[in-house]
């Protein structure tokens, strides 16, 4: 009996340990990773400024564009960073969004809620990756005239809402490696966006590498470099905004 008692004791510690070491894994596969902390910095074409709500990127040029960007559930927003400043050095006014406690769920309503669509004489693109996408396509749902376009990014969503009857562009990016979206519960969900909805593939892509952080639990290996996959998204976005 007391040998018993023993073995499970060391079990439980086994399972303790193992139980701290996957949460301590998830946190840290999160967190960013490889973001220069120049892109954070202002310049000649980019004014940035940090607060508890958003990174905000705006060009120094007159622009007509603003872009918001939900991150993904749990990722650490500064992950989407090299993306979202890029995507300013073309003349868009970019918010990335902090969501509160990292839960996408929890902060979709603060572009409305810090009044950063006020402006009407803007043009409103709204994107978001993985859960970030489920919750873009949410407020959009919520507020059909307040937003002009939306990107989907690495997202099986809109899947538990329809947005067929929508009138504004839509666009979702994927990769044919992602293993947390995958290609065919995407296309198994195609029927909740407009028959117009712009549907693109980036060979080789998989989930994490949307953003600059950690390997996501379910995901596959991708097949080119993260580089490469920034790269290719960029092109994309900027094809669909312009």
């Amino acid at each position: 009996m007391k040998k018993k008692y023993q073995i499970l004791k060391i079990l439980k510690r086994i399972w303790f340990f193992l139980a701290i070491s996957f949460i301590i894994w998830l946190v840290y596969s999160s967190q960013s990773h490889g973001v220069s902390n120049s892109l954070l910095e202002s310049n000649t074409k980019v004014s940035v400024k940090i607060n508890e709500h958003y990174f905000l990127f705006e060009p120094k040029q007159k622009f007509d564009k603003v872009f918001i960007f939900y991150p993904g559930a749990m990722v650490d927003p500064k992950a989407y960073v090299p993306l979202c400043r890029k995507i300013s050095e073309n003349g868009i006014k970019v918010y990335l969004i902090k969501m509160p406690w990292r839960l996408a769920s929890n902060g979709y309503e603060l572009p409305k809620q810090l009044s950063l669509l006020a402006d009407k004489t803007k043009t409103y693109i709204l994107a978001g990756h993985s859960q970030g996408g489920k919750m873009a396509a949410q407020f959009v749902k919520e507020n059909p005239n307040l937003i002009d376009k939306l990107i989907l990014i690495g997202t099986t969503h809109p899947r538990d809402i329809s947005l067929a009857d929508c009138k504004i562009p839509i666009l979702k990016i994927y990769g044919s490696n992602d293993g947390v979206a995958d290609e065919g519960t995407i296309f198994k969900n195609k029927s909740k966006l407009p028959s117009k909805a712009k549907f693109v593939k980036i060979e080789g892509a998989n989930h994490s590498q949307f953003g600059y952080y950690g390997f996501q639990l379910g995901d596959n290996s991708a097949a080119i470099s993260r580089e490469q996959q920034q790269a290719q998204t960029l092109k994309i976005i900027m094809e669909f905004i312009n």
